[in-house]
């Protein structure tokens, strides 16, 4: 008994007068050929896309991070700016004095020491401002071997002093020293500030 009846048929009807044209291989081959070259196109024609546009959001993001690392920098820079400047004047206007005034007598040593190595004969002869060589007598007894007859002199500046062995002439000048430092300290707190403000 033949159930072809109760399966559904599924080849083409062929009209009255039509004639069924069957594929050659090659023919089936070139097509399937051509179906694969368009989707490998296709294919390769979105992976391009996707990259493009992962690269523009990739560029956008690192420019993004950029601009915010870059603000922060400067964030950071001018904070740090404005807490040391203080203390850059701090050190300037109350340590540097002290310490200056502290280490004039060992300076002074150094000097005389440096100067009987040159020149070892002659009068050591030191001027001070007054109430200076009270402090340095002991110190220079204690360090240098050769007299050194101290002279005060009313009107000279602090922490300057002259020494003088046989022929050869030093001046020490701490204040110099301090305003240079000053200077330099202005300077680079100025250069600094005009970085930030310009970026």
């Amino acid at each position: 008994m033949a159930i072809a009846h109760l399966l559904e048929d599924f080849s083409t009807g062929v009209a009255s007068g039509d004639v069924m044209k069957l594929m050659s291989d090659v023919a089936l081959e070139d097509r399937c050929l051509a179906s694969f070259e368009q989707g490998y196109s296709a294919g390769w024609e979105d992976a391009f896309a996707a990259q493009e546009k992962d690269k523009t959001r990739i560029t956008g993001n690192l420019a993004n991070s950029l601009g915010d690392l870059s603000f922060t920098y400067h964030e950071a820079m001018t904070q740090l700016m404005t807490s040391v400047e203080p203390v850059f004047q701090s050190l300037i206007d109350l340590v540097l004095p002290d310490i200056m005034a502290c280490t004039i007598g060992p300076h002074i040593v150094e000097q005389l020491c440096e100067m009987a190595r040159d020149q070892a004969s002659g009068p050591v002869a030191l001027v001070v401002p007054a109430g200076i060589g009270t402090v340095l007598s002991p110190i220079l007894t204690r360090e240098f071997s050769m007299p050194v007859k101290i002279t005060e002199e009313s009107g000279m500046d602090p922490g300057r002093a002259y020494l003088r062995l046989g022929t050869v002439e030093r001046e020490i000048d701490s204040n110099a020293l301090l305003a240079s430092i000053h200077d330099t300290i202005d300077t680079f707190m100025h250069q600094n500030h005009e970085e930030l403000k310009n970026g």
